[in-house]
């Protein structure tokens, strides 16, 4: 059985949210970790991508990006308050492990 694709209309409460960290690598770090969980609506959708602060700045994405459309204003909310719970255990980790120490010579 084929999946039913939704047209952007079934979705119409969007909201893009730009995280900024310190590395490109801390960014695609945090959007492995992040993505690996599903949305576990049916009703919203979400995307990872990261990018650069601007595009006359370097080349260095470190900037993660997330996409999210949901079908009512509520489903956003409450699918966008556990992203940031979420978003919290992975600093949290990342600042307890100190990438500084374990990646220095």
């Amino acid at each position: 059985m084929a999946k039913k694709e939704s047209a952007p209309q079934d979705f119409p409460c969007t909201l893009t949210l730009s995280i900024p960290f310190p590395t490109a690598h801390l960014a695609h770090t945090a959007s492995r970790a992040l993505s690996v969980d599903a949305e576990l609506s049916p009703l919203v959708r979400r995307s990872f991508s990261t990018t650069t602060a601007s595009p006359s700045e370097s080349a260095d994405e470190t900037i993660l990006r997330v996409d999210y459309a949901a079908t009512t204003n509520r489903m956003l909310r409450v699918a966008v308050n556990g992203f940031f719970e979420s978003l919290g255990v992975v600093l949290g980790v990342m600042r307890e492990l100190d990438v500084d120490v374990v990646h220095g010579e």
